[in-house]
C-alpha cells in the first residue's frame, strides 16, 4: 500500500479542461515506472486512484497537486518509482497539455492507527455512485441519502480486496442539512461528436467506522466508482483540503 502527493513546481498550477488528460498523463508515468498497461487500465486493472487538487477560475481549471494511491503491493513498487517528468500528456483535439516536470513527491503517512475503528474524512475528489433506471440506463446519484451508501461502497471494496469489507459510512448530517445540493458535474472528456461526457459526483464530510484493516484498504483504494478516473479519494477531515 502506498499513497503519494505530487506537488507542481509551477506556482500558479497547470491548466486543464477535461479530467481524462490527467488520467492519461498519470498512466504514462505508471508505465514508465514499470507497470503494464493491463495492470493500469481496462476491466482487469489493479486497484489505484487519484485526485487532482486545485481551483477553478474564469480561465478554467487549474491543478497544482496530484494524489495517487494504491492498495496493491505490485503497483506500490511502481508508484515508489514514479518520476514527475513522465506525468505528461498533450492532446491536439482539445488543445491541452499537462506536464508535472520538476514536481515534488511526498509519501503520505498511513493515517490509520492500530485498532482504530473510526475515521473522519472529506472528499478530495467527488464520490461517484450509480444505479440502473427501469430502462437499464446508468443514473448517477446526486444525493448521498438517495442510496445505501455503506452497501454500495462495501460491494466494490469487497470485490477488489478479494474479501468481505464491512464498513459503515455516514455523511455528516449537519453538512447535508446546510448543503442539500452537494453534487458536482465533472467533465470527463470531449467525445468525437463534439459533446462532453460527464460524471456526477458527490462531496461531503463522511464518518467511516469498521476495523483498522478495512479502513486502511478504503483509504488506499478509494471509495465508490470511477476511482481510476479521478473519483473517490479521501482526505482527513482534520487536515482540510490542503495545498
Amino acid at each position: 500500500m502506498l499513497r503519494i502527493r505530487i506537488q507542481s513546481a509551477k506556482k500558479n498550477g497547470i491548466p486543464y479542461q477535461y479530467l481524462d488528460i490527467l488520467h492519461d498523463a498519470i498512466v504514462n508515468a505508471w508505465i514508465a515506472a514499470g507497470a503494464t498497461s493491463e495492470q493500469i487500465t481496462g476491466m482487469s486493472a489493479l486497484p489505484w486512484h487519484f485526485a487532482p487538487l486545485g481551483k477553478q477560475n474564469k480561465q478554467g481549471k487549474i491543478v497544482h497537486t496530484l494524489i495517487v494511491s494504491t492498495p496493491d503491493a505490485t503497483l506500490a513498487q511502481c508508484l515508489a518509482k514514479i518520476n514527475p517528468d513522465n506525468i505528461f500528456y498533450a492532446r491536439a483535439s482539445t488543445v491541452e497539455k499537462v506536464h508535472f516536470a520538476g514536481a515534488e513527491i511526498k509519501i503520505e503517512v498511513d493515517p490509520i492507527l492500530p485498532n482504530q475503528n473510526a475515521l473522519g474524512v472529506l472528499m478530495l475528489s467527488p464520490l461517484a455512485i450509480s444505479d440502473k433506471t427501469a430502462s437499464h440506463k446508468k443514473r448517477w446519484h446526486k444525493q448521498l441519502r438517495q442510496c445505501d451508501l455503506s452497501a454500495a461502497i462495501n460491494h466494490r471494496l469487497s470485490r477488489i480486496a478479494g474479501r468481505e469489507i464491512k464498513l459503515e459510512i455516514q455523511p455528516d448530517t449537519l453538512y447535508l442539512r446546510c448543503n442539500p445540493d452537494h453534487s458536482v458535474l465533472v467533465p470527463m472528456k470531449l467525445m468525437r461528436n463534439g459533446k462532453t461526457a460527464f460524471v456526477i459526483g458527490m462531496s461531503a464530510p463522511l464518518v467511516l467506522t469498521g476495523s483498522d484493516d478495512d479502513l486502511r484498504f478504503a483509504w488506499y483504494a478509494g471509495i465508490g466508482e470511477k476511482t481510476r478516473n479521478g473519483f473517490g479519494c479521501m482526505g482527513l477531515a482534520e487536515q482540510g483540503l490542503g495545498r
